[in-house]
């Protein structure tokens, strides 16, 4: 394991972006971007939030802008849509979400790898405060760790599919989960 804190962080980062990937991968078009919650949160639709993020957070701020902005959300179609960048449209596929992900991510890797943690950025929606990457690469983290607690939960509900990263990669595979359930069902009952 590295001890250089640049290595650190990206090697966790990688592991949620790989980690929210695999919770899409496998699903059809239909269950890929149902709504899961009564807010309408669905699994295609936390990738494509998170593209917007990683676009901005390793590529805007830093001046380094994704070189394809018109796959990205535009201000224009925020301001008729606040959650446009939480679901995929009719015309943007699984395939085509995924695809543009990968590619922010090798932009935001070359960011990165450019950069020393100490490079100063300014993140727009921030009132231009001043950042560093350091202080970026924890909070795009945070922030991949925490839609990746979404994802994982949603597609739990969707298709049984548990684990961190593939189904059973740090779950018991053969438990029985009805009896556990009603373990904490009983326990939850008596208050």
């Amino acid at each position: 394991m590295s001890t250089d804190p640049k290595s650190t962080l990206k090697a966790y980062i990688d592991a949620r972006r790989e980690a929210l990937i695999s919770k899409v991968e496998g699903l059809s078009e239909r269950e890929a971007r149902l709504p899961r919650t009564p807010t309408g949160t669905n699994l295609l639709g936390i990738i494509k939030h998170v593209i917007g993020v990683e676009a901005v957070y390793l590529g805007d701020t830093f001046g380094r802008p994704f070189p394809h902005p018109e796959e990205l959300i535009s201000a224009e179609v925020f301001d008729e849509d606040p959650q446009a960048d939480w679901y995929a449209t009719e015309d943007e596929s699984v395939e085509m979400i995924l695809d543009r992900y990968r590619r922010v991510i090798a932009h935001g890797d070359e960011t990165i790898d450019a950069l020393p943690l100490d490079a100063i950025g300014h993140v727009p929606h921030w009132k231009d405060d001043e950042v560093t990457l350091h202080h970026m690469l924890v909070h795009l983290f945070a922030d991949l760790a925490g839609h990746c607690g979404q994802a994982d939960i949603l597609r739990e509900e969707t298709d049984g599919s548990v684990g961190w990263r593939k189904p059973g990669d740090n779950i018991p595979s053969e438990y029985d989960w009805p009896a556990y359930v009603a373990k904490l069902t009983a326990i939850a009952e008596r208050f």
